[in-house]
């Protein structure tokens, strides 16, 4: 039988992802802290935040809720981030538009999509010590999984493994873009706060609808 979650609860899941950004907030800025400019959990939170109150009191699907988040993130978190992240949503939010059910496939589309919209506006790749080092082997990773025949709960369990040992191994990278790539070798020994927020997420995502599947 398969297993999926009613869209109807994308503002609660949606909610989740705001709780656990604003929660991290000093964390993710003092990771940022060591090779950026310490702003990262001050500009998510601030966006994350807008979004939760903006989903007070209304009931949204989840392409809705996803909506709402890109907007508040596009028009509220300054430098590189909101373009990113709100890249990133919108291309989850257009593969379930319209859906009442997510099932496992479907939410292989949704991560794929927003990883593909995602990569439309940078090159950035696994290895340039960024949010990509989580989020491509965490979509990559459940969908192996739905492929070889693995459950909902299974499949989002491989993600979210993925998404940490990706965050981890940006320890041990150079990075390659943004500001802190102006610090070659000293970049190394830290995590990236872009991979860090991204594992956050996609972790927070699965533990939020994993209650849900029926």
């Amino acid at each position: 039988m398969s297993q999926s979650f009613s869209s109807s609860d994308g503002g609660a899941i949606v909610a989740d992802l705001v709780t656990v950004i604003v929660a991290n907030r000093e964390y993710l800025s003092e990771v940022d802290g060591a090779i950026g400019d310490g702003d990262h959990g001050i500009n998510m939170a601030k966006g994350f935040a807008h979004c939760g109150r903006a989903l007070e009191g209304r009931e949204l699907d989840l392409a809705g809720a996803l909506d709402e988040l890109t907007l508040s993130l596009m028009e509220g978190i300054g430098g590189s981030m909101g373009p990113l992240y709100g890249s990133l949503f919108i291309g989850m939010a257009n593969e379930v538009r319209d859906r009442q059910e997510i099932d496992t496939a479907t939410f292989a589309r949704l991560l794929r999509g927003g990883l593909t919209s995602l990569q439309d506006i940078t090159e950035a790749g696994v290895g340039d010590k960024c949010l990509m080092d989580t989020l491509i082997p965490a979509v990559q990773a459940f969908e192996q999984a739905h492929t070889a025949g693995a459950s909902f709960h299974e499949a989002l369990e491989h993600m979210k493994s993925a998404a940490s040992q990706g965050r981890d191994s940006t320890r041990d990278l150079v990075a390659r873009i943004g500001r802190a790539s102006r610090l070659g070798e000293r970049s190394l020994g830290v995590l990236d706060a872009g991979a860090v927020s991204c594992c956050l997420i996609l972790t927070r995502l699965a533990d939020s609808i994993r209650p849900r599947l029926l």
